[in-house]
C-alpha cells in the first residue's frame, strides 16, 4: 500500500471531557510488511485546528511500572502546549485545567496512550500535565511549543485532594521524583494560574 496515493489522510480529532484537550489519531497504512504513518504533519494539524509552533521534542523512558511524572507546567512567557504519544508500553496521561477564569479550572481529564491505540493527546497552553506508566519500560515522546526554562518551571501535587485525580493505582505506590513528591497543591501553589507572575515573587 502506497500511503502517498491513499485517498484518506484525515486526522481523527476527538475532544475529551474538557473539550480543548484532544485525542489525536493519525492515519495508519499497513500491509504484510508492517505499517507506515505520519505521526505529525504541520499542514494537516493546522487544518485540524492545532497550529502550535513546536520547538522541541522530548523522549522519556520510565523503567519501573507505576512511574509517575508530574504534574508539570511552565508560566509565561514559556508556557507550553504539548503533543504526547507513547511508543512503547502504556501510560495514563493527565491534564489539569489551570486557566484563570475557565469554567473547568481545577478539573482534569485522562487518556490512556499506547502503541496499540496509536493515539496522541494534545494539551494546550494553560494545563498542568503528567502521566503514570502502566507497564515497565514505557517510552513517551512529546512535542512542546516553548523550550524548557528552569525559572518558569512549576509543579503541582499529583494527589491534591482539591483536584482528586483517579490515577487507577489500585493500591500501588507510585514512583516519584523528590520534586514531584514535594510539589504544592492547587490551593497552596505559588502561582497565578498561567496568566500572571509567580505570587511568591510578587509578594
Amino acid at each position: 500500500m502506497d500511503p502517498l496515493n491513499h485517498e484518506s489522510h484525515m486526522i481523527d480529532i476527538r475532544p475529551l471531557a474538557i473539550s480543548d484537550v484532544l485525542e489525536v489519531r493519525m492515519p495508519k497504512f499497513g500491509d504484510e510488511r508492517g505499517y507506515f504513518s505520519e505521526t505529525y504533519n504541520r499542514q494537516r494539524f493546522v487544518e485540524a485546528g492545532i497550529a502550535d509552533d513546536w520547538c522541541q521534542d522530548n523522549h522519556s523512558l520510565s523503567v519501573p511500572m507505576h512511574t509517575l511524572r508530574g504534574l508539570h507546567f511552565q508560566v509565561p512567557p514559556f508556557a507550553q502546549a504539548k503533543l504526547v504519544r507513547v511508543i512503547r508500553g502504556r501510560a495514563l496521561d493527565v491534564a489539569v485545567d489551570l486557566r484563570e477564569g475557565s469554567a473547568s479550572f481545577g478539573q482534569y481529564v485522562t487518556l490512556e496512550l499506547s502503541p496499540d491505540r496509536f493515539n496522541q493527546i494534545y494539551i494546550p497552553v494553560g494545563f498542568a500535565h503528567g502521566f503514570l506508566t502502566l507497564e515497565p519500560n514505557t517510552e513517551v515522546l512529546y512535542k512542546v511549543s516553548s523550550p524548557y526554562s528552569k525559572d518558569h518551571d512549576r509543579s503541582l501535587r499529583w494527589d491534591d485532594p482539591d483536584i482528586g485525580i483517579d490515577w487507577a493505582l489500585n493500591g500501588a505506590t507510585p514512583i516519584l521524583s523528590d520534586k514531584d513528591r514535594d510539589a504544592p497543591g492547587l490551593a497552596g501553589a505559588r502561582f497565578s494560574s498561567l496568566t500572571g507572575l509567580d505570587k511568591e515573587k510578587d509578594a
